[in-house]
């Protein structure tokens, strides 16, 4: 299946950028291109992203609220395990919406992309309206001043790059067929991001004398815990008929997002709950593909 061989390239090299940023910290002098490398990635996906009634489900609320369920179910267990640190690093990784190639892994696996595609627009756009909410609680910042830069970093970074692809999309309908010619561009896109993340983080733990090992492993733990519990969650949510697009679309996340926001508004250490959340599912995405070659014989 080729859709197995690369992703598990695709592994390999998310693998190789985060052992590469490790490696160079120096590279976080770059950190804040990762704004920009988002936007376009998004771009891309408004490009050929249509939104249909006739897609959603029930089960399409109760993923959303899962999806806000779990980041609070995350912070509140870092509350008592290790305290704000590891609660907010949770947080990050629980509440972060479904990712844009969930739709691809989907259909791989020979499931309903139109199902997974009504889940990524749900949750990003209603995780995106309701951060500018939920981020200065989280952080014990709840002022105006606060909810002001965060809605709009939102609006720059989500909304604005929607509303040009909307725009390019009506004023020339042919834009729509560009995502598929520029699907290695937007991973090498993705790449970059991670890469200058984890140079990000790499700087930051460098930097901090002292920072107990227990905590990265809390926060590894965590992450992993959530990403199980996710595509568990997620397969009984979907129930019989879409056990296998629900769990794809709750579980598979679109980290950049979260990592963006956790390094604008808190450090590089509660970045890495979702950034080790990409490690995670990506390892599960490769299992479960391999299965599903083993299965189909080829």
């Amino acid at each position: 299946m080729e859709g197995v061989s690369l992703l598990f390239n695709r592994t390999t090299a998310i693998l190789f950028a985060f052992t590469a940023g490790a490696l160079l910290p120096q590279a976080h002098v770059a950190s804040w291109v990762v704004r920009y490398l988002i936007m376009t990635m998004l771009f891309i996906v408004f490009l050929q992203t249509r939104f249909s009634r006739e897609s959603l489900r029930l089960s399409h609320a109760l993923l959303f609220a899962a999806n806000l369920g779990m980041g609070f179910l995350g912070y509140a267990v870092g509350w008592m395990v290790g305290g704000r640190n590891i609660a907010l690093a949770l947080f990050f990784a629980g509440i972060t919406p479904t990712a844009t190639a969930a739709a691809v892994i989907v259909s791989f696996l020979r499931g309903r992309v139109d199902y997974v595609v009504a889940a990524f627009l749900l949750t990003n756009l209603g995780i995106a309206a309701l951060m500018p909410l939920l981020l200065p609680f989280v952080l014990g910042e709840a002022t105006p001043d606060v909810f002001g830069r965060v809605f709009t970093s939102v609006l720059i970074v989500v909304f604005l790059p929607m509303a040009v692809a909307l725009l390019l999309r009506w004023a020339h309908p042919a834009c729509t067929g560009w995502p598929a010619k520029l699907r290695n561009f937007s991973f090498g896109l993705w790449l970059s991001a991670m890469f200058l993340i984890m140079a990000n983080a790499s700087h930051f733990l460098r930097s901090q004398e002292g920072l107990p090992s227990s905590t990265l492993w809390a926060i590894g733990l965590g992450s992993i815990l959530i990403c199980a519990a996710n595509f568990t969650l997620g397969r009984w949510i979907g129930g019989r008929e879409f056990a296998r697009e629900a769990s794809q679309s709750l579980g598979q996340k679109n980290t950049a997002f979260t990592i963006y926001l956790a390094m604008t508004y808190a450090s590089p250490l509660i970045a890495l709950g979702p950034t080790f959340y990409v490690i995670w599912h990506n390892l599960w995405n490769s299992l479960q593909l391999h299965r599903a070659r083993k299965a189909g014989g080829d």
